[in-house]
């Protein structure tokens, strides 16, 4: 076999490998959400099929040289737009690692010169020794967790979970019990088993005396490891809602997999919302708060602790705020933190985070994607007197319908609506009559635009995101 057949051959499985990685990194290495929740599925003809159709239907050496250059380019220039590429772990390194040695191996098959066969061969050999590794060293990792765990018979455990808001109660949690305790929380949206695995062998220290764990789910079952595994002895479960609608069919079926939370042996506090339906057996923190005011500049409610009505504020955006307040003053009181105090209460990054800069309010909400907060956010907005421009992808994980509803509270309050993903665009202009409606698809031309089309006095809303694989 001449050696730039081989060379050309090894270069397009390399290529189909970078695709196929990137695609099982972006929906967390879950096969059958790559197939079947895949939310860009003509780049799998792109990349997939049309590929392995060329090089199979042209067996001729210089053909096949050309189909593998093009190939390489357009991948090149591919991931060159993407905004969120492949990041190299360890995981990855291992997969190209068992790719490298499934193309070497087939070489010395009786069908090495087909060049399809020696593909799918390298490929699916790659996939498959690539996850049993990832198995045994999740197993690995795991044990070395509970090992830890085991030595620190005095931490105490907070697991936080909801349909959205997990993220600001945990960050809410740690800004007041820090002061106090010597506390630990899961990094950014850090939310499955194998990265709360990661966290506690890489970053939880022996001296940390709370530790707060935030637990997401894709699929029936997420929840119940997590909290079997880690048996908080404090459990949080916010609003449930219809994010992740797509996954779970029913909003009964996501209570009851954000429920799944409770499975702890050492459980002894539930702090829940009105929505969970555990009226006698959790602290319903939503009913304990009144008197709700919010506005651009901060957020200011009562609550009802210890059977005396309190008040506080907070240096945040956005009603429900008060009560993600709310559920962390009662984990924290849970957890034995006497002071309460709001003081150092932080806004949570790309959540309702304003920023004022050359005249402009650019209110960052870039990570908030359901409904009721997206809503929210138009509802604390419509209150400025300047020119409002929004720039959304709508809501990507939501069920059917739920973007009409933003087109209909977007034309009420803003004057733009900037559209940022095709996927959604149209429900998001079903109902725009009045707003002036741009697409900008291209993210690299954001500032551009922002730049030409905005001036001082207005006020600029990133209402959720979307990578550009959405």
């Amino acid at each position: 076999m001449s050696i730039f057949l081989v060379l050309a051959k090894f270069i397009f499985v390399m290529t189909l490998g970078y695709y196929f990685i990137s695609a099982f990194q972006w929906f967390n290495y879950k096969i059958k959400r790559v197939i079947f929740h895949y939310t860009k599925p003509m780049w799998h003809i792109y990349f997939i099929i049309l590929p392995l159709f060329l090089i199979a239907i042209f067996d001729n050496f210089i053909y096949q040289i050309s189909i593998t250059i093009l190939y390489l380019i357009a991948t090149i220039f591919w991931a060159y737009k993407l905004d969120k590429r492949v990041v190299i772990t360890a995981r990855v390194k291992r997969f190209f690692a068992f790719l490298i040695v499934g193309f070497g191996l087939f070489i010395f098959c009786p069908y090495s010169g087909n060049w399809l066969f020696h593909t799918i061969f390298s490929l699916i050999f790659a996939i498959l020794f690539s996850t049993l590794s990832e198995k045994i060293v999740a197993i690995w990792y795991k044990n070395q967790a509970i090992s830890k765990l085991k030595s620190m018979p005095n931490l105490k455990i907070i697991l936080v979970t909801a349909s959205f808001g997990k993220t600001s109660i945990k960050n809410f949690i740690y800004d007041i019990a820090n002061g106090e305790l010597k506390t630990h929380k899961t990094p950014r949206s850090v939310n499955t088993l194998l990265g709360i695995i990661r966290d506690i062998n890489d970053n939880l220290s022996s001296d940390v005396e709370l530790y707060i764990v935030e637990a997401g789910a894709r699929l029936s079952g997420d929840i119940d490891e997590i909290a079997k595994f880690i048996n908080p002895q404090i459990v949080v479960i916010g609003q449930i809602g219809g994010a992740h609608l797509e996954y779970f069919g029913s909003l009964d079926r996501v209570r009851a997999v954000k429920l799944e939370a409770l499975n702890s042996n050492r459980l002894k506090t539930c702090i829940a919302h009105s929505s969970t339906n555990l009226k006698d057996k959790a602290i319903i923190y939503d009913e304990l708060v009144s008197g709700v005011r919010s506005t651009l500049d901060g957020v200011w409610f009562d609550m009802s602790l210890d059977g005396v009505k309190r008040h506080f504020s907070a240096n945040l955006l956005g009603e429900f705020n008060s009560y993600n307040l709310a559920a962390a003053i009662l984990a924290c009181k849970a957890a034995g933190v006497k002071n309460i105090n709001l003081d150092s209460i932080k806004s949570v990054e790309h959540r309702l985070q304003r920023i004022d800069a050359n005249g402009k309010v650019i209110i960052d909400d870039s990570f908030n994607g359901n409904l009721n907060g997206m809503l929210a956010s138009y509802k604390l907005v419509s209150e400025f007197k300047g020119r409002k421009i929004i720039l959304t992808p709508g809501i990507i994980e939501g069920g059917s319908g739920v973007n009409s509803e933003l087109s209909k509270a977007i034309d009420d309050v803003f004057d733009i609506l900037v559209i940022t993903s095709a996927l959604n665009e149209n429900e998001l202009t079903k109902y725009i009559k009045k707003a002036k409606i741009v697409r900008l698809f291209d993210k690299s031309k954001m500032g551009e635009f922002l730049s030409s089309n905005t001036m001082s006095g207005d006020l600029i809303l990133f209402s959720n995101d979307a990578p550009s694989f959405v």
